[in-house]
């Protein structure tokens, strides 16, 4: 069928993408000292804000290039952010100013977004009983693609050197641009490129019920799972793992962690199929906040050994019945802006996340779980409380288009 060749070609291009992404990024506080910056805190200001910029831009913009791809075309949209891709991990291998790492790292944040498209994509080509599922399809290849790129890169920089490595991360973006060329066909999707239909207004897409509540999960999801990352290894520590062995076990954890997640994506769409977004997202606020009490409690790693999984499954879960939720509230002509927005909410909270954490750690690092704790049951009541079972769809509801 054409839509699971889609659904191909948006998954491999996504796991392509995100795994040249992190192939060399995690390596970049040393590409600085090669390009002689010797002080350790010049080279953390150079990282964080190079590693920061990109995020940063990529929230802002991600609707406007969704909007763009409501009127043009997702397909094109993706295809700008790989070339550009290609072009500035090429320009990466040759800088020779920590300041050039920093302008190239703005201008990927400035044209990427791919993310978001893909996603949509998926959603777009999909048949709508088979979209939490394609969705989730994708996502999970989004999570195991910077589970695997550290670990290339790590080999790719060791034999090649970290020049050599931005190339080989500009050759991953080629052939994903290759794949998306060749393999997807927009014309098999739901979304049909319409110039006047595609004039959407955000506040139209922010009025379609439960998009608001669907936005401050996705963030909210977003901020609890990257509230471990700063505070993790000294927790390990503080529950008498050896420091010799601590960045062992917190990295087995985050890997544990992410395994799950990504099996949370995959599984969601089954979910779906037996019971509503509500009771899922719901359901998986739930099971979320029982792993954060488990680490808020835990006098022993082996307490985060099995706290861990169930706590990346819930989150998985739980953020992918929050898309597909927002896939069959937006009609497809308005579904590039709209998953623009929740990748802006997503974004956004992957930002502040570390910031919270870090302040919270200083004071006592238990507190940083209690935050979760109640974070999760904050948005599992809401949507068991506010969320409606039934949204309106393109299918429901056609003049929402003709509005915007």
């Amino acid at each position: 069928m054409s839509w699971r060749r889609n659904l191909f070609a948006v998954t491999a291009t996504s796991f392509i993408g995100f795994t040249g992404f992190t192939l060399v990024m995690p390596f970049l506080p040393l590409y600085f000292r090669q390009l002689g910056v010797d002080d350790v805190g010049e080279i953390a200001l150079w990282s964080g804000l190079s590693l920061g910029v990109t995020p940063a831009l990529t929230a802002t913009l991600s609707p406007f290039w969704g909007r763009l791809a409501d009127r043009f075309g997702r397909k094109i949209m993706v295809e700008r952010s790989l070339v550009s891709f290609v072009f500035i991990m090429t320009g990466m291998a040759y800088v020779t100013r920590p300041w050039h790492v920093f302008a190239l790292r703005a201008v990927q944040g400035i044209f990427a977004g791919y993310g978001a498209l893909s996603l949509t994509m998926a959603a777009d080509s999909a048949p709508r009983d088979r979209m939490a599922s394609a969705i989730g399809t994708v996502q999970t290849a989004q999570r195991l693609g910077p589970a695997l790129g550290p670990a290339i890169g790590g080999v790719v920089a060791q034999f090649a050197g970290l020049r050599h490595a931005f190339l080989v991360t500009a050759g991953f973006y080629f052939a994903a641009l290759i794949l998306i060329f060749f393999l997807y066909d927009e014309r098999a999707s739901h979304h049909i490129v319409d110039p006047e239909r595609g004039r959407v207004s955000f506040r139209n897409v922010l009025a379609f019920e439960n998009f608001i509540l669907l936005m401050t999960v996705i963030f909210g999801l977003q901020f609890v799972d990257r509230t471990f990352g700063p505070v993790l290894t000294l927790y390990v520590t503080q529950l008498g793992t050896p420091p010799s062995r601590a960045s062992l076990v917190s990295g087995l954890l985050f890997s544990i962690g992410a395994c799950a997640t990504a099996l949370g994506h995959h599984v969601c769409g089954y979910l779906l199929q037996r019971a509503p977004a509500r009771v899922i997202i719901g359901t998986s606020a739930g099971l979320a906040a029982a792993g954060a009490v488990a680490y808020a409690v835990a006098g022993t790693t082996w307490i985060l050994m099995l706290a861990t999984p169930v706590f990346g499954l819930a989150i998985g879960t739980g953020t992918t019945a929050a898309y597909a939720a927002a896939g069959t509230i937006v009609p497809a002509s308005a579904r590039g802006a709209g998953f623009g927005l929740l990748t802006t909410a997503s974004l956004t909270g992957l930002a502040l996340s570390p910031i919270v954490s870090g302040f919270l750690g200083a004071t006592s690092i238990r507190l940083v779980f209690v935050l979760d704790i109640i974070a999760l049951a904050a948005l599992g009541l809401a949507v068991t409380r506010v969320m409606i079972t039934t949204p309106f769809t393109a299918e429901t509801q056609p003049e929402a288009v003709d509005e915007m």
